[in-house]
């Protein structure tokens, strides 16, 4: 068998073709190259035959057929070390094929039909089964180190072979989902909200502290060429983050931006608030989120929607530990200020706003990780105008204020969930409870009559009266709930018999 080594290259992106040409022309190789790769490796001066001369066949349909040829692609699958393979190639006149370097189309900067790649991924994907014996590179930035240890050992090793052909089939697998999103996102004719199929394609963008629990790995990983919020993170301060930092901070820091508008300051613990407000200024906030729960604010979250200034800063170096901050920002001196105090503190500098609309919520389902739950993204906070007034008691304006700044924290809260406010603060938060009663109780305890005149939220519907009951008794003034039980009408009742407004949603906010 002939014994030249070979490359056939084939790049929609020519940066960089030139010189690594040059170099496997410098080691002796011969090259191949489709059409405007063999122009772009002629015009530097260097030896390339083009595949339609290779071949003996002209491309034809537009381009649509130019690299699809048994010379082609017996030359890069035939496995060397079959006797048979290598009397096939003998025989047909073939010649083996030692590296394949492509890129595709730009399908993903501009998707349509011509921009599908056809020839390219076959290629790749022959290139990547057979890479006991041939490289394939599909990644400009791998082209030096490709020359690199050609010239240094002569040939590629196994290793770097099965490097490169993992990446290529991460590379086709990512180029065909692109493609088969898009058919999804252009056909009108599905009348089913969730699609036939979900692809995703994952990069790891940063390895964290641990898991959930010290002796869990950890990693947190984003859709392939996007930027994720938490990419736009500035990190100031502190340990390395872990698990639930992260779970932590999308938590308080989606509940702080979604409280309204003016100031806000929230404090997340296991995933839950154990403290929320919205005020005048920063500090208050702060300081009215701290008092909700102090005891359990020791080692939380804590995120803020606003700007920390020296105030703010005193407040926090006063209070208890935080495992983090994260804000749109700090004012000058803050971060020495309080990362001299709080050494421990991770202190984060997030993009300004929210961290965009929640996707498609997926999760495991089983031991296998083969089945996976998946549902629509959750609407956060429904619009009071289209709730519903059902007591002869109307809401004041200051008690329907509280009524959607206390719905809007249960909505964050874990089921069952109730939320005792007032004046912009969450004086009581029952979370996850496996009934309503005790997380209401759980509240009263919490808020210890400082909600008097408030709200009470509910994430869910009171099967009975004795929610009413038991937020009559905190003092709430008005109650906030989805309705929808077979017992809304003495619910409603109960509420009419101790004067207190009753306000229905329509729309549950179960969180589990």
């Amino acid at each position: 068998m002939d014994e030249s080594r070979r490359a056939l290259l084939s790049c929609h992106d020519k940066a960089g073709v030139a010189d690594l040409a040059m170099g496997l022309v410098d080691l002796g190789w011969e090259l191949i190259a489709s059409e405007g790769s063999a122009r772009v490796i002629a015009a530097a001066g260097l030896p390339v035959t083009d595949t339609a001369d290779y071949t003996g066949s002209p491309t034809m349909l537009g381009h649509r057929v130019a690299t699809l040829h048994p010379r082609i692609h017996g030359g890069i699958l035939a496995d060397r070390d079959d006797p048979g393979h290598r009397a096939d190639l003998e025989a047909a006149g073939i010649d083996p094929i030692d590296l394949v370097v492509v890129n595709l189309y730009p399908f993903e900067e501009s998707p349509g039909i011509e921009t599908i790649d056809i020839g390219g991924p076959t290629m790749v994907r022959a290139a990547a089964k057979n890479h006991a014996h041939v490289g394939v590179v599909v990644d400009p930035a791998d082209y030096q180190p490709v020359l690199d240890e050609l010239r240094s050992a002569g040939r590629l090793s196994a290793v770097t072979r099965r490097r490169l052909a993992r990446k290529a089939f991460a590379h086709t697998a990512s180029y065909e989902a692109a493609i088969a999103g898009w058919f999804d996102a252009g056909d009108e004719s599905d009348e089913f909200v969730l699609p036939s199929s979900i692809r995703l394609e994952l990069e790891r963008a940063e390895t964290l502290r641990y898991g959930e629990n010290p002796h869990q790995q950890g990693a947190r990983y984003r859709a392939r060429r996007a930027s994720g919020f938490f990419d736009g993170i500035v990190k100031h301060g502190g340990p390395a983050l872990s698990y639930l930092n992260l779970m932590d901070a999308e938590a308080a820091w989606r509940l702080a931006h979604n409280l309204g508008d003016g100031p806000a300051a929230v404090i997340v613990k296991h995933a839950n608030p154990c403290g929320a407000a919205l005020a005048d200024s920063l500090t208050t906030a702060y300081s009215r989120a701290l008092d909700c729960d102090r005891r359990s604010a020791f080692g939380g979250v804590v995120a803020v929607s606003a700007v920390i200034d020296e105030t703010t800063a005193g407040a926090m170096v006063a209070a208890a530990q935080a495992d983090v901050v994260i804000a749109p920002g700090y004012a000058g001196g803050v971060i020495e200020r309080l990362a001299a105090r709080r050494a421990n503190t991770r202190l984060l500098e997030a993009p300004r706003g929210e961290p965009g609309e929640a996707g498609w919520e997926l999760r495991t389902l089983g031991g296998s990780g083969d089945d996976f739950l998946v549902q629509t993204p959750r609407r956060l906070a429904a619009d009071p105008a289209g709730w519903q007034v059902v007591t002869a008691r109307k809401p004041t304006e200051a008690e329907m204020a509280d009524a959607v700044f206390a719905w809007r924290v249960c909505a964050h809260t874990s089921s069952n969930a109730v939320v005792l406010a007032s004046n912009g603060t969450a004086w009581g938060i029952g979370a996850g409870q496996q009934n309503r009663v005790q997380a209401g109780e759980i509240a009263a305890a919490k808020a210890a009559g400082r909600a008097a005149g408030g709200a009470c939220a509910s994430d869910a519907f009171f099967p009975f009266p004795d929610g009413v009951d038991a937020a009559a008794h905190a003092g709430a003034a008005v109650v906030v709930q989805p309705g929808g039980s077979v017992n809304d009408a003495a619910v409603i009742a109960a509420a009419d018999e101790r004067n207190i407004a009753m306000l229905l949603t329509g729309e549950r906010q179960f969180r589990h």
